[in-house]
Order: C-alpha cells, then structure tokens, then sequence
C-alpha cells in the first residue's frame, strides 16, 4: 500500500516542482498560468469528466448517492461553518470570510484529483470528481463572488449593487461553463443507458488526460508567482483544511455506514488540498491575496503527507 501512496502522490511533487522551476526561470508568468488554467476548466477537465462518467457502469452512477451526499455535506456544510466562525469568532471582513471558506472547503479536485483519485480508483473516479467540480462552480464559487462583492460596495455608500452581484446571476453563468454542464450531460446520458463508444472515447479523452498535469504545473507558477507567509491564521485554515475536513468527513461516512471503498472516496477528496480558485479571486479583488496563496501553498506541500496518511488510514 505504502507503494502506492508514493505512486498515487509522486506525480504531484514532479509536476509541481516543474511549475515551480518554470516560474522561477520566468519561462511562464503568473497570468500564463491563469490562461493554462482557462484552458483546464474549459476543454480538458469538461472533455475528462464526460467521458469518465459516460464509461462508468449505470449502476455505480446510481449508488454514487451516499457518495453525492457525504461530499455535499462537507463542502457545502463546512463552508458555511467556516464563513460564521470567520466573520463572528475572528471578526474578519465578510470577504476575507468568504475566501477563507472556499479556501478550506474547497479541493482542488478538478486538478489533483485526476492524477490521484484516478489512480487509486480508476474510471469510478470521475464521479466524487464530478459532484466535488459541480458543488464548487454552482454553489461555492458564485457564492464567494457575492459576498466579495457586498464587501467591495461596503466601501462605497450609496453605490448602486452590480448586476453580477446577484447570487442567480453568477449561478446562470456557471450552469453555461463547460465544466459544469458537461458532467451533468453526461450523467443524464448514462441515467438513460446510453455509454460512449471506445473508438470515441480515445477522441475525447485524448485532451482530458492532460488535466491533472497542465493544472499542477500551472499551480506551481502560482506558487512561485505570490509571496508566501506562514502567520496564525494560515496555520490554522491549513490544518482545517489538511487534517479536520478529511476527519469529519470520515467520521460522517463511519456513522452512515458507507461501504469502505466510498469511505475511502468520500474521504481522500476532501484530504485534496486547497483549490488555486481562492488564489485566483483573491487577486482579482484584491483582497488577502498573501495569506491565500500561503494557504494554497503549505495545503500542497503538506497534502504530501496528510493526503497519503488518509490513504493508508482508510485502507485498513
């Protein structure tokens, strides 16, 4: 087992470390790594998560539900916790609040979770990888981006609310990405009993296999790219996010019951460390983009070892 943790995590250090050097040298800035990521959330992840799940089995796509609502309930529940205990405990602004949540219930599954869910559970993987991809663009994402928003107009008396402010606003537009509404064709078309022929399935997934390499590299140019400070509150969003969220949320499949292998599913996505989206948005609004590209740095490096120690917990 302990060969297959490497096996499964390896990748991911290389791969990051290449970003990193490329970063270092200037080969690539921090706005190429934001293009290499476009490129990700719009064709290759989109392409991935299609064929993946229209090659899962019709039956393992219906009893995906205790999977659905284990992850569910960790992203979208510990959102919420994280965002009252933010604002109301540590009196932090609502935005910071909101980036802080994302950042500890949000996994960078659409990127580290190709190379090691795939690994570990092979084609079953694309469906935690869907559901986690769907609950953070239709749900975390435009809901982070109206609570940024209402604190930005905070500032500003009187200043007339924008149009994308609108939690439905940011929801419509997400349902029209890729990313989104390519999983969800997908799993109307399996529910359906329809499956991908293999001679389309190469077609398709030719791009797809380049997701979990191109966002890895991409996220070790932002590594290099943002300033990086370890202070209290970094030290505590990552053991919230490395070590607390993977806990409960084996603790919440333990009292369900779940078979061990969607235990181990439910429980190493949300062992994957933070999504570089709270990086992203943290930059665009300018707002504690030090202690989120910090944060997304120390839950990388040490997902290294918390990841792997929820691997072999959840084996035996």
């Amino acid at each position: 087992m302990s060969t297959s943790i490497i096996e499964a995590l390896l990748p991911i250090i290389v791969t990051l470390l290449l970003g990193y050097v490329a970063g270092w040298h200037r080969n690539f800035s921090g706005d190429q790594a934001a293009i290499l990521n476009r490129m990700v959330m719009l064709y290759a992840l989109p392409l991935n998560l299609f064929a993946g799940i229209l090659s899962t089995p019709r039956d393992q796509v219906l009893s995906a539900g205790p999977l659905l609502f284990v992850i569910s309930l960790g992203m979208i529940g510990s959102y919420a916790v994280v965002l009252g205990c933010s604002r109301y405990l540590f009196h932090r602004t609502i935005g910071v609040a909101a980036l802080q949540a994302l950042a500890i219930s949000g996994p960078a599954v659409p990127f580290v979770g190709v190379p090691v869910l795939g690994h570990i559970f092979g084609p079953s993987s694309a469906v935690p990888i869907a559901i986690a991809s769907l609950l953070m663009n239709l749900v975390q994402v435009p809901l982070t981006l109206v609570l940024l928003n209402a604190d930005a107009q905070a500032g500003q008396p009187g200043a007339a609310q924008p149009a994308d402010a609108n939690i439905l606003g940011h929801v419509s537009r997400a349902c029209k990405e890729p990313v989104v509404w390519a999983p969800l064709a997908a799993l109307l078309l399996v529910l359906a009993g329809l499956s991908l022929p293999r001679t389309l399935q190469g077609s398709l997934t030719l791009l797809g296999q380049s997701t979990g390499g191109v966002a890895l590299f991409a996220s070790g140019i932002i590594l290099f790219s943002r300033q990086v400070t370890c202070t209290a509150q970094v030290m505590r969003a990552v053991i919230a996010k490395n070590i607390v969220m993977p806990a409960v949320t084996w603790g919440t499949a333990l009292v369900l019951g779940l078979s061990s292998a969607l235990t181990q599913e439910s429980v190493v996505t949300m062992a994957i460390p933070t999504a570089s989206i709270a990086v992203m948005l943290a930059v665009q609004y300018r707002t504690a983009e030090r202690e989120m590209a910090s944060v997304l740095f120390f839950t990388t490096i040490l997902s290294i070892f918390t990841m792997g120690g929820f691997i072999w917990l959840t084996s035996h």
